[in-house]
């Protein structure tokens, strides 16, 4: 007869993949892609290293499993402010914001996961996450688009330029560093969402209006 899991080994092993989940978010956060090594992995969640390989062979993959959690879950945060909108281009304006102060909360993790230098295998590994946020704004900017409410654009290639104004404004290179003083952190949310929005053709009295009337996510630490 063919071996069946007992729901106890299942829930064993679904703890174990969590821990290790959790445990490579940890260093991430705190190291970027450079200290995602399976050994340091193994050590944080508290499980031999080569139970980990068991799940993980290779670090791409282990970066290809947390980076699509990570996507999954702010894609998921994103969709949840844009429903929370009353019409289709506040729903646009809360998204961005959204994003934006999440990214500026957790820079090191969000630079981690989309700008820091890694190797060929890491870097295919991670593209997800920029795709998924792509693919959220895209729907956002259609909705806009039907409702009449942004001018005649391409939504396939605005969403992409969209996702590529916030990560260098916010966690490039050439980014300035995070304010300490909340309040500059939001000017700064600000600042970037109202450029968005005049960038896909908002008016500025418009644009000025929805960036004012966005609520601004309280800081999070990224796990909701």
């Amino acid at each position: 007869m063919p071996y069946r899991r007992t729901e106890n080994v299942v829930r064993k092993l679904a703890a174990r993949h969590d821990a290790i989940m959790a445990a490579a978010r940890e260093i991430a956060t705190e190291g970027g892609m450079a200290a995602l090594q399976i050994v340091p992995v193994a050590e944080r969640a508290g499980i031999a290293t080569g139970t980990v390989y068991r799940y993980f062979p290779s670090k791409a993959e282990l970066v290809a499993a947390l980076v699509a959690a990570l996507a999954e879950r702010e894609r998921a945060v994103l969709e949840a402010a844009a429903k929370a909108a009353p019409g289709p281009l506040s729903a646009l304006a809360a998204a961005i914001t959204t994003f934006a102060a999440r990214a500026l909360a957790q820079r090191r993790l969000a630079f981690a996961l989309m700008c820091e230098p890694v190797e060929a295998e890491v870097d295919r590994a991670r593209l997800c996450y920029r795709h998924v946020l792509a693919a959220e704004f895209e729907k956002l900017i259609r909705s806009a688009l039907e409702a009449g409410r942004l001018p005649e654009q391409d939504a396939a290639l605005a969403a992409p330029a969209l996702v590529g104004t916030m990560m260098e404004g916010l966690i490039g290179t050439c980014a300035p560093a995070v304010p300490a003083d909340p309040g500059q952190a939001r000017a700064r949310v600000q600042m970037l969402t109202l450029f968005a929005l005049r960038a896909l053709g908002v008016v500025d009295a418009r644009a000025r209006g929805l960036v004012v009337q966005t609520e601004f996510p309280e800081p999070s630490g990224g796990d909701s």
